[in-house]
């Protein structure tokens, strides 16, 4: 038998992977037998045909941003008073009240690091949303949101994390990984935390039994070794969670966006192909060998891509996003509606099941013909 072989061998296993040896899988495997390894380990993690998906709606809190992300085209910086703007209440409830009436259970609460928005703001916020909605859930923030909360705040995480928590907070997003090394972060987004930052606020969170995700940007700057080193920080991050915590509930990779943004503008386009997406949910599946749900991102490459994904290890379809602004404003151009999902699911060969974040079944909210 030789090397390859054996790691197949292991990874049915459940074994955790080297990074050695997940670099030579994810380099030289052939794509068929990675993927066909990766569907067989689906449904070890997620057994059934069925395919989860979610309604939820993307409201960004603010667009004033510190951290300088050379990929976002969203953001814009204190002083551009002309372009800045927080959401009040009165846009959040009625955005709530559409949310609703679409399905949605949901908000995933996203914004930049405003300068002037500390713990308390969010506090207020949060509380505020659930005295006027106690039944949406709020999937909000992120770790770099978190540290630079802390920071203007005063408090340490786990007093940031709690607090939210008390406000209101259902689950932390896995926003602003990017990809886990300091070095490629700093010439990505030099004023956003460090991976180590990132990863001490998921540690925290899982420790609180916060349920958190876990994401990937990839196809910019960094190297195939950095992506495999990155899918093994966050294995060996789950490895660490309390038995009794969700830890990481679902890994969602998506690509680099390139049209016009800082980044495009020093010669760094998008490096995406087709078969590199499914390679990389394939070694996913493959490396994270603790976290039971892996999510194709038909936004960033669409439904026919996702759906071929189905059969390389993923088994989520993500939410319809009843709103989204920050993939769409660096060239993510696809849409789908609560019907086009799940008939994208069924063309799949799988049948498709609405869920909420934490993965539990959802009724169906629709008048059923």
């Amino acid at each position: 038998m030789n090397q390859i072989d054996l790691l197949y061998q292991r990874a049915i296993h459940l074994q955790p992977l080297t990074i050695e040896e997940a670099v030579l899988l994810y380099e030289t495997a052939p794509l068929d037998e990675l993927c066909m390894l990766a569907d067989e380990l689906r449904y070890q993690h997620v057994p059934g045909r069925y395919v989860t998906w979610q309604i939820d709606r993307n409201v960004n809190i603010t667009n004033v941003c510190i951290s300088g992300c050379k990929f976002c085209n969203f953001h814009c910086k204190p002083s551009q008073q002309d372009k800045a703007f927080v959401t009040t209440i009165d846009q959040y409830l009625q955005k709530i009240e559409e949310t609703l009436r679409l399905g949605g259970d949901q908000l995933l609460l996203q914004g930049g690091l405003h300068p002037k928005l500390k713990l308390n703001d969010y506090e207020t916020l949060f509380k505020e949303l659930k005295r006027h909605y106690p039944q949406i859930k709020l999937h909000a923030l992120g770790p770099p949101e978190i540290v630079h909360i802390s920071r203007i705040s005063g408090t340490d995480y786990r007093t940031t994390l709690t607090r939210l928590m008390k406000a209101g907070l259902d689950s932390l997003p896995g926003a602003g990984a990017e990809i886990l090394d300091s070095d490629i972060r700093k010439r990505l987004s030099p004023g956003k935390c460090s991976a180590e930052a990132w990863i001490e606020v998921m540690r925290q969170a899982h420790q609180l039994g916060l349920a958190t995700s876990a994401t990937m940007m990839y196809g910019h700057i960094e190297t195939p070794r950095q992506r495999i080193e990155h899918l093994v920080k966050l294995r060996d991050l789950q490895a660490e969670k309390p038995e009794e915590s969700y830890g990481f509930i679902a890994f969602i990779p998506w690509i680099f966006c390139s049209r016009g943004t800082v980044l495009e503008q020093e010669g760094v386009k998008n490096r995406y192909s087709a078969l590199e997406y499914i390679r990389l949910i394939a070694i996913s599946r493959i490396i994270l060998n603790n976290i039971h749900n892996i999510q194709a991102s038909w936004l960033t490459v669409g439904t026919q891509l996702a759906q071929v994904c189905l059969h390389a290890g993923a088994n989520d379809l993500g939410s319809i996003m009843i709103e989204e602004n920050v993939v769409s404003s660096a060239g993510a151009s696809y849409k789908m509606d609560a019907e086009e999902m799940c008939q994208t699911i069924r063309d799949a060969g799988f049948i498709p099941l609405l869920r909420d974040q934490k993965y539990n079944p959802r009724e169906w909210p629709f008048p059923k013909n």
